[in-house]
């Protein structure tokens, strides 16, 4: 298994410490996921699992992935600039490896009072080690991702150089 088909550490062990502490419906949203490999997770913890991604092949390679496991994903294809997320629809988000800033407004009100975000991704300390994304647009600035949870409750936060500079953030929506 490649490590981009691995899935991170961080959302294997938040989304097991979180399971219990969301509202019962415990719908979880697996955001840009890609080949699904955090929905599994998210679906084999339990959650009734939603994914969405802008590439259609990615999320038909998702959904068959949970079927053959014995698990049940609800994917959809769609491009979220242009079709907004559900307000306050979901239990716990998570977002890996993905930064679009301009969706931040509709992450935060597509979270159900009491829900939970998982979110890690690149920083502008990723420039040093020559890999990875380049793109200003893709690469927090410092304190950035903390700062776009103003007003939730920070369970966890932290910003890392090595091995890759990242930065994650556990955040519960307190209203």
């Amino acid at each position: 298994m490649a490590d981009s088909d691995r899935p991170s550490q961080f959302v294997v062990t938040w989304a097991a410490e979180v399971a219990g502490t969301v509202p019962a419906s415990r719908r979880a949203l697996d955001l840009a996921m890609g080949r699904g490999r955090h929905a599994l997770v998210l679906a084999a913890t339990g959650f009734r699992v939603f994914g969405v991604d802008a590439k259609l092949d990615a999320v038909r390679e998702a959904v068959g992935h949970a079927a053959a496991r014995g698990l049940l994903l609800r994917g959809w294809c769609a491009d979220l600039t242009e079709h907004p997320l559900p307000r306050e629809r979901f239990e716990l988000i998570v977002v890996a490896r993905y930064l679009q800033r301009d969706l931040f407004p509709s992450l935060r009100g597509a979270v159900a009072p009491g829900g939970v975000v998982l979110y890690e991704t690149f920083t502008e300390a990723q420039l040093a080690l020559g890999r990875g994304p380049a793109s200003p647009d893709h690469l927090l600035k410092p304190g950035e991702l903390r700062a776009r949870f103003e007003g939730f409750e920070v369970l966890f936060y932290e910003e890392v150089a090595e091995p890759e500079a990242v930065a994650r953030i556990v955040a519960r929506r307190c209203d």
